[in-house]
Order: structure tokens, then sequence, then C-alpha cells
């Protein structure tokens, strides 16, 4: 068990799963963005659609997504924040069928034009759960090391990925492939123990089946 399980994350309030919880999916979101937010639309589900507002979830979605951690006294003035650096985001309530209650789809646009999309939910005491990216199925945490890897679903490419790890002394703790379909683009959700070094992130990237390796460490 994670102590953050028993005694919660050191965060600003008033609650972990509409701050501390809201902040994480943010950081995950930017983290697969890999450059600064110019735009940010986000969608609210659930009790995070009713509530947003009155519990600082939207201040701490767009903290998050700006690099904050959930302990940050910022937090409070960060849509202020983000206007003066000329982020304006956007919120809009939905209902998204069989999600978790606090759930966010959030959408990043950076100024190279490169956009992502994540949906996540925070599922108490601070923890998150990702489920979406890109339109693809995933499952992590951010409580451990998560090697994303976008590829071209073809014969030897989860091979040569876990093979390079398994060489690399990387013990996977648990893998999850995605595909749109057969033959198309797919991704590896690997989590794994220990550190990931920045050299090791590069070799994973020059491997031959792999379009895209992105690292979202612990937190």
């Amino acid at each position: 068990m994670n102590v953050f399980d028993i005694i919660g994350p050191i965060m600003i309030g008033p609650s972990s799963s509409h701050t501390a919880g809201a902040v994480r999916l943010g950081r995950v979101a930017a983290a697969l963005l890999g450059e600064a937010a110019r735009t940010a639309q986000i969608e609210l589900s659930g009790s995070f659609a009713e509530t947003y507002r009155g519990h600082g979830t939207d201040k701490a979605l767009v903290a998050g997504i700006m690099g904050m951690d959930s302990d940050d006294e910022r937090i409070r003035r960060s849509l202020d924040i983000a206007r003066e650096k000329g982020l304006e985001p956007v919120f809009t309530e939905t209902e998204i069928p069989g999600a978790h209650p606090n759930t966010a789809r959030i959408t990043l646009t950076g100024g190279s034009g490169k956009r992502v999309v994540i949906e996540g939910a925070s599922v108490g005491g601070g923890n998150i759960l990702v489920t979406g990216v890109n339109g693809m199925a995933v499952s992590f945490t951010g409580q451990y090391n998560t090697v994303l890897v976008l590829h071209q679903d073809r014969p030897g490419a989860i091979a040569a990925v876990t093979q390079f790890m398994a060489g690399s002394g990387l013990n996977i703790g648990s893998f999850r492939l995605s595909r749109s379909h057969r033959g198309g683009e797919a991704l590896m959700t690997i989590e794994v123990d220990g550190a990931v070094s920045d050299g090791l992130m590069d070799s994973l990237r020059a491997l031959a089946p792999v379009q895209q390796a992105i690292l979202i460490r612990a937190m």
C-alpha cells in the first residue's frame, strides 16, 4: 500500500480528489505535450462538472498543466497566472458515458501545433487513473515511471521494446497494448520499476519499430 493511500498527499485544499488528483491529471497532460500549452480545452464529467468551481478543480487542472505540484501555493492564482502567460483555458461541462464521477478530458495544443488529448479520473486520496491518450485506451496511475511507446502494429515490435528494456536492466511492472486496428497505429503503456534515464529514452526512440516514446515520471 502506498503511504498516500493512508494519509493522502501534501496539497492545497479543499479536496484531494478535486485538487491534488486534478493537479496530477494536468501534469500528465503537460508531460505528454512536451512543450508549453498555448490552448487548453477541458471537458469535465460527473462530480467534476457539478462542483469544479467551488472545489477549485479548474484552478488545480490548470496549475498542473503549467507544471505546478499539488502543494504549490500558486494553485489558488493559477487561472490568473495562465492568462498572464497567454493561456486561456476553456471549460465544458459534459457527460462521458461509463466514466468515473471525477473525470476530465484535456486537450492541449502547443506553440508548434502539437496536440494531445488525455482522459483520466481522480480516484481518491490524490490518486489518478489515466484511461485514454489520443483516443487510444491506456491504464496507468502516475505512481510509477511510465513509458508510452507509439509504434506501428507489426510482428516483432513488442519483443523489440521489451527485450531492449530487459537488456537495460528495467523491470516491467505492468504492460498494456492498445491499437486502433490490426496493422495500424498502436500504443504500449509500460510501468517500470526504478529510474529511467534520458539516455535510455533516446536509445528506445532509436529502435526501428518506435515512432514516439514518452516518459511520464512518477509523481
